[in-house]
């Protein structure tokens, strides 16, 4: 066990399955109390140190209960992990001319009003002088990403992440923002293979991600190794958003050089 952790009580949203469930186990394993929430029951027992707790980010009064909870449970907290999101409301992505409100609204809410709830009830219980807020944004936050709600609410946290990297910074508390390119969880198992042969030949790698690959990031940054780490982007992608784009034209001025 990894001891890097030890005495941490860290709130991970949409930590029942998946992405989160991944990054809560990794941190319980480095010796962190990890309280999960989601809107979704865990499948199959949790380890020692992992704390289910039903939670809907969208509800302020659900916040309310579960900051009162741990109050009363541990006096303070030391992280906050902002995992929860959709990637489209009742199922549907949403392009820019046919997107419904009702699912704008709903991504909005999910995706960038829920982690400003989280980050403003469990904020107040970071009292020992330190703290570690990391949200899950996305590749989609960075460029024109073709689901025009999940885009812009990504775009949004992103923003959400700096001002209150500058907001709390004065009390200890670090603001970091992960961006993950095209992540392959429980979330994605109805993913079009069209869809995933696209992002492939954008990622230098080679390979999509997985939460594997995203968990050990948010660990370090719960860590004091990332004590001075606070206000940026990280993206975990591949490698995809590094060449804004240009390895289509490098493929194909290769394709045109092997063929002369």
């Amino acid at each position: 066990m990894n001891a890097a952790l030890e005495g941490r009580v860290i709130v991970v949203t949409g930590g029942a399955r998946g992405q989160g469930r991944e990054e809560a186990e990794l941190m319980a394993s480095d010796g962190a109390t990890v309280i999960v929430t989601d809107v979704l029951e865990p499948e199959g027992d949790l380890p020692a140190g992992v704390i289910y707790r039903h939670l809907d980010v969208t509800s302020p009064e659900d916040w309310a209960i579960l900051a009162d909870e741990l109050e009363k449970s541990y006096g303070s907290i030391f992280g906050l992990v902002n995992n929860a999101g959709i990637v489209g409301a009742r199922g549907k992505a949403g392009r820019l001319e046919n997107i419904a409100l009702e699912d704008w609204n709903k991504l909005i809410e999910v995706n960038t009003t829920g982690p400003l709830l989280a980050i403003q009830s469990m904020s107040k219980l970071m009292t020992t002088g330190e703290g570690s807020i990391v949200n899950i944004s996305s590749i989609a936050g960075v460029g024109a990403h073709l689901a025009a709600g999940y885009g812009v609410s990504k775009w949004a946290l992103r923003g959400l992440s700096r001002i209150a990297s500058m907001e709390l910074g004065p009390r200890g508390i670090r603001v970091n923002a992960i961006l993950p390119g095209y992540i392959h969880s429980d979330m994605q198992q109805q993913t079009p293979q069209d869809f995933i042969d696209a992002h492939l030949s954008l990622i230098p790698l080679g390979r999509v991600g997985a939460p594997t690959d995203v968990a050990p990031l948010v660990s370090f940054l719960m860590s004091d190794g990332a004590s001075w780490i606070s206000g940026v982007d990280i993206p975990v992608d591949g490698g995809a958003v590094g060449h804004v784009g240009l390895r289509i034209i490098s493929d194909a001025m290769t394709a045109a050089t092997n063929g002369a």
